[in-house]
């Protein structure tokens, strides 16, 4: 994805006038130009980019090369066989169209259909910096996303900052937002933050599969089956005002924990239902 940088306009033709020898601001401008291009592609660099590991022991280092190859290549296995069912991409569609970029919001059980979902967009997402973090950060840039180290106990101010420069140059980012460690199902006001600072849009959605297996964890991590249906659920953006109060940013982010257990609780009756229709009993609420 290429952030397009503003081309320096002409001044025009030269006037016989008073001014004409006077030295204009144009290299200066096409120096910002440039200044801003190389910060731009230096950002793109931190959050695309493979992070170092060097400084882990070599034994380390084979454990997390070799963990981020095999899950990539689970992942990508499992997930390509998936049969997907959208609803909502109109609220996607309707974001972007206005100008702005999202900010994705869910619920870390579903992280691993989601990241097969919303492949090669170049989201930027709030990643922790423990050593756990660099086979979920590996794994995931392998499939067209950037990270942003940080959490809600190690270096989130900092995470947050780097994602409101990333959408302020043309990228989407997103938050498992009970991640890292839970409790699961409970939004952290991370999302609210960035959209209020930003001007950005909340997109919470939801991801779920026909057959999956739950790994016992403690989000009940959504292990695909392999040819399984599966759905996305997106909801109406949220917009919070740079000049919300307190209050309004608490009713903001009840409202974000209310939609994302809505969109959860909808996404459990078409698995429901599925189940029901793969079964071949009839269910006497369906048509």
């Amino acid at each position: 994805m290429s952030v397009p940088v503003n081309p320096v306009t002409s001044a025009g033709p030269e006037r016989d006038t008073p001014n004409a020898g006077r030295v204009t601001s144009r290299p200066s401008t096409d120096k910002t130009s440039r200044v801003r291009a190389a910060d731009v592609q230096a950002l793109r660099n931190r959050v695309y980019t493979l992070s170092d590991i060097s400084h882990y022991r070599t034994r380390d280092q084979l454990i997390i090369r070799a963990a981020d190859l095999f899950f990539y290549s689970v992942i990508r296995v499992v997930c390509s066989t998936l049969r997907w069912q959208v609803y909502g991409d109109a609220h996607l569609q309707g974001v972007l169209a206005s100008g702005r970029r999202p900010i994705f919001t869910f619920w870390h059980a579903c992280i691993v259909a989601a990241t097969w979902f919303w492949r090669n967009r170049g989201i930027v997402v709030m990643s922790s910096v423990s050593r756990d973090a660099e086979y979920t950060g590996r794994v995931i840039k392998r499939f067209g996303y950037g990270t942003a180290r940080g959490s809600a106990t190690r270096g989130g101010g900092r995470a947050l900052s780097e994602m409101a420069r990333c959408l302020e140059n043309g990228m989407e980012v997103a938050f498992t937002i009970d991640g890292p460690r839970g409790p699961a199902y409970v939004a952290k006001p991370g999302a609210v933050t960035l959209a209020r600072h930003t001007g950005q849009a909340i997109l919470p959605f939801h991801v779920t599969v026909r057959s999956y297996f739950a790994f016992p964890s403690w989000d009940r991590l959504q292990i695909p089956l392999p040819f399984s249906r599966a759905a996305c659920f997106i909801a109406e953006p949220i917009y919070v005002e740079r000049d919300a109060t307190s209050e309004e940013i608490t009713a903001k982010q009840t409202t974000l924990q209310s939609v994302l257990d809505s969109l959860r609780l909808e996404a459990e009756a078409w698995r429901a239902r599925n189940k029901v229709q793969r079964s071949g009993i009839k269910d006497p609420q369906l048509p």
